[in-house]
């Protein structure tokens, strides 16, 4: 994964005369290119996926292990591995990121899409679909129903808007005209994740891809996949909101149970049934049942924790991570954790949290490699910078999204008010203030503010004599506070 590649770099620099292993079960590992530090805490970078062999090469004190993870005995301060060996450890830090968090297992008409292989197995399949059912209203599911082309789309969310993770309702507003649009447009330059798909190709069979964990998606995962199906229209998105899935119906039981499917709705009020035999049927819980060619379970993922906590003592989160400090340390001594498996459990700054996402991976992966090493030679660390503001840098239908702090009013109860700018089909800016002071940020658009948005809310400066001028198009805000 990208958190672990970034570990590696940094401890083989650091001890250029010790054994640094790195047990995978992935033949590739995702090397950063192109770094950019956009602000203080925004960055961009590009992501490569590359043999793991190419690590060995540049650094002799790397050996990479090519196998998955059986058990740890942290007592005795060892690892087991699906191959059969055995492997001693003085430090050790888990990386294993998450796994999707499925709505049913083992359906083979239900796919999750997390790594390369699964989004492999997703085009595979698309390209024979009429109609696919996407559930889910995070980053992915954002992305890949304004992607596909050529397939009638059913989209479940249990929000009342788009994009609750990163949005409002007003910001929701400001993108849905982009799904109703009868022809794309050109993709804006992407500068951050690139990264080829290598491996086995697909077997023959229903959709699912197989369960074994690759590496990691990051933004930008649907670029370079065709992601088209059967018909010959743009896009064809119908939403249901409020709602989540009751049931998955195989075509067989839902012919037995006589029920009545729904076509592809044409407005508010043209229902049909409809005549068509699927392969597979969801029962939302509001009544209506799609048939469809497969389901996408975009519903998030969960720290991907199983392999280690049979037999050790691990402090695990409400979500499910392995409990850190502000040094990356688990509650068991020697063994470390970063990224999406684990759960930061020290006091965070004001307008921080953790959110599981490529950015946090990365300085996750770098800060731990620091913590590490400066255990390993005695020596005291300071709290990593990244950590003092949530910043995270993406895009969704078309448009350069910036979110800062605590964008979405996180944890500020009723005592903040919101500040809104929006010009349509052009930028949404919302800026949330609380006591005078700049707590978040969405920025839609290209809108040249994330950098003084920034420094605002790390200096908390008090604005209130400011008032709505602060969002003033006429006034360049920029120059103001440089």
């Amino acid at each position: 994964s990208l958190t672990l590649w970034l570990q590696f770099l940094k401890l083989a620099a650091e001890f250029p005369s010790e054994d640094i292993f790195l047990v995978t079960a992935s033949p590739v590992i995702k090397a950063v290119t192109n770094f950019k530090q956009v602000s203080k805490t925004l960055e961009e970078f590009d992501v490569e996926e590359q043999p793991s062999s190419l690590l060995e090469k540049r650094y002799p004190n790397i050996r990479v292990i090519q196998s998955g993870v059986k058990q740890l005995k942290s007592d005795e301060h060892k690892i087991y591995t699906e191959d059969g060996k055995e492997y001693i450890y003085e430090k050790l830090c888990l990386c294993a990121g998450a796994k999707p968090k499925l709505i049913v297992e083992g359906n083979p008409y239900v796919l999750g899409i997390r790594d390369t292989d699964s989004a492999q197995a997703f085009q595979k399949n698309l390209a024979q679909a009429e109609r696919i059912v996407v559930v889910g209203n995070g980053g992915i599911a954002l992305e890949l129903v304004y992607e596909v082309q050529g397939c009638e789309v059913i989209w479940a969310i249990k929000d009342k808007a788009i994009g609750n993770t990163f949005f409002d309702a007003g910001a929701a507003e400001f993108l849905l005209p982009k799904l109703t649009a009868e022809s794309q447009e050109s993709p804006i330059e992407c500068k951050r994740t690139k990264y080829t798909v290598e491996g086995s190709e697909e077997k023959g069979g229903p959709p699912g891809a197989s369960d074994k964990l690759g590496s990691a998606l990051g933004p930008d995962w649907h670029e370079g996949l065709h992601l088209k199906g059967t018909k010959e229209f743009s896009h064809k998105v119908h939403i249901e909101i409020l709602c989540e899935v009751k049931k998955i119906l195989l075509q067989q039981e839902f012919i037995q149970l006589q029920q009545t499917s729904l076509t592809f709705p044409k407005g508010e009020k043209n229902v049909e049934a409809d005549e068509v035999l699927w392969p597979v049927y969801v029962e939302l819980t509001n009544g209506k049942i799609y048939g469809c060619n497969f389901i996408v379970s975009a519903t998030g993922v969960v720290p991907n924790v199983e392999p280690f906590l049979d037999g050790n003592n691990f402090a695990v989160g409400e979500d499910g991570g392995l409990k850190v400090d502000k040094h990356m340390h688990t509650s068991l001594p020697d063994v470390f954790a970063a990224g999406d498996i684990c759960t930061a459990a020290w006091e965070p700054s004001p307008v921080w949290h953790q959110m599981r996402l490529w950015t946090q991976a990365r300085q996750m992966g770098w800060y731990a490699a620091k913590c590490m090493a400066a255990e390993a030679l005695g020596e005291s660390i300071d709290m990593d910078f990244s950590f003092e503001l949530f910043a995270h840098i993406t895009k969704f239908f078309n448009y350069k999204v910036v979110v800062l702090g605590k964008y979405n009013a996180q944890g500020l109860g009723s005592e903040h008010e919101l500040m809104l700018r929006c010009t349509k089909g052009h930028e949404y800016v919302k800026v949330v203030m609380q006591n005078g002071r700049m707590m978040g940020a969405v920025l839609i658009g290209e809108t040249d503010l994330e950098e003084t948005f920034e420094n605002l809310i790390l200096n908390q400066m008090d604005l209130s004599a400011y008032g709505e001028d602060l969002l003033n198009p006429d006034i360049d805000i920029e120059d103001y506070f440089d």
